[in-house]
């Protein structure tokens, strides 16, 4: 069947060619032709082919769907008192990580993945139609394993990440955990990870530490991403230039030679505005980045200790607000820029051959995210074609 979307006020394409030459390929007044799970045509409402059914839009603003290209579903457990010590002062040093752990390590299979899909829906509620999702909180083979076989039941995208920090029962012997990371943990989880991590960071894991890991995974076939820049400044960026990484995420202590790097290179920098926001950290400026040429995606990092957000609304009007963001470049960046960090070329775009994952906002323009923050603006989200 043939859906046409129909009286669509404003149709962000993320096309030039398809739109007003601008990045996001904005058509004003415009109608979108779904067969399928792709779009068949994009293009003025007045040019519009007939459909086997019509939506009217009623002038609405339309655009792709969300890619959430950095999350942490895959949990249990609740670090609530611990952002209430951190609104009272106390600095956030990632060590709540092992209270996650524990917690990860003793809960029921079946009641992470149903927090998983719980996550999931609220995910899909804010407009995200691809995401991304990691292990990190088993630092076990068997949870590692367990936790990306729960991911991979709500999204291809799942990522190894057993170098998240070295957990209390290695402490004695961190040289030991990196080596079973590398080897047993990581030989255990390949075949449910597309994509392998290291948290490459003050108190986490070193430079050295990170290169041996996510070279074990490029030849066991995953492709890196790496937390760096987080907490200090170091080498983690230019370590995922270096390797290739698809991505490198956080970036809050970004050198000029960091965005050089990444400007001269292939890799998307992820910024997390709910980090910065939950661990009163200080922003990354996004003009370093735009302004070089570094390709640039936003994410909402959901994790229960540094960023428990779901929404992405939410992040782009915080990195509108606060982190040199324009609109147009916040809402690229969540979606355009998501895609490209997964290494997608079906999603992110509304254009022929793409998947029809787009949303219908209850607003006549983008800028509502930032403009209208925390109201919820999102009025249909439909995924592969179908309205959920």
């Amino acid at each position: 069947m043939t859906v046409l979307y129909d009286d669509i006020g404003e149709l962000v394409t993320n096309d030039p060619a398809v739109g007003d030459g601008s990045p996001l390929g904005v058509l004003t007044d415009a109608a979108l032709l779904v067969d399928g799970d792709r779009i068949a045509w994009a293009g003025p409402k007045n040019a519009a082919p007939a459909a086997d059914r019509r939506v009217d839009c009623r002038g609405a603003s339309v655009l792709p769907g969300f890619v959430d290209s950095h999350a942490h579903l895959v949990f249990a457990g609740d670090r609530s008192a611990e952002f209430a010590t951190r609104m009272s002062g106390e600095p956030y040093d990632g060590g709540g990580i092992a209270t996650t752990v524990a917690a990860t390590r003793a809960a029921p299979t079946e009641a992470l993945a149903a927090n998983v899909a719980r996550l999931a829906t609220e995910l899909r509620r804010s407009g995200v139609t691809t995401f991304e999702t990691k292990s990190g909180y088993g630092l076990t083979t068997v949870d590692e394993r367990r936790s990306l076989e729960i991911g991979r039941r709500f999204t291809a995208e799942t990522t190894f990440l057993g170098a998240h920090v070295v957990p209390p029962d290695h402490r004695g012997d961190r040289d030991a955990y990196v080596r079973l990371v590398a080897g047993d943990m990581l030989a255990a989880c390949r075949e449910h990870a597309r994509w392998i991590d290291v948290f490459c960071d003050r108190g986490a894991f070193d430079v050295d530490e990170a290169r041996y890991i996510l070279q074990a995974g490029l030849d066991a076939d995953l492709t890196p991403r790496l937390h760096a820049g987080q907490l200090a400044p170091g080498e983690g960026i230019q370590l995922a230039v270096e390797l290739g990484a698809a991505s490198v995420d956080h970036c809050t202590y970004a050198t000029d030679v960091d965005i050089a790097a990444l400007a001269a290179g292939g890799t998307v920098a992820t910024l997390l505005p709910g980090a910065e926001f939950s661990t009163r950290a200080d922003w990354p400026d996004a003009r370093r980045f735009l302004d070089a040429g570094v390709t640039v995606a936003l994410a909402t990092d959901c994790n229960p200790g540094s960023s428990y957000t779901t929404n992405m609304g939410f992040c782009i009007a915080v990195a509108v607000r606060d982190m040199g963001f324009t609109p147009a470049e916040a809402v690229w960046s969540a979606t355009a820029g998501g895609a490209r960090a997964l290494r997608r070329d079906d999603v992110g775009a509304l254009s022929t051959g793409r998947r029809a994952d787009f949303i219908r906002l209850d607003a006549p323009s983008y800028i509502h995210f930032a403009y209208r923050p925390g109201v919820p603006i999102i009025g249909d989200v439909v995924v592969g074609g179908v309205s959920i």
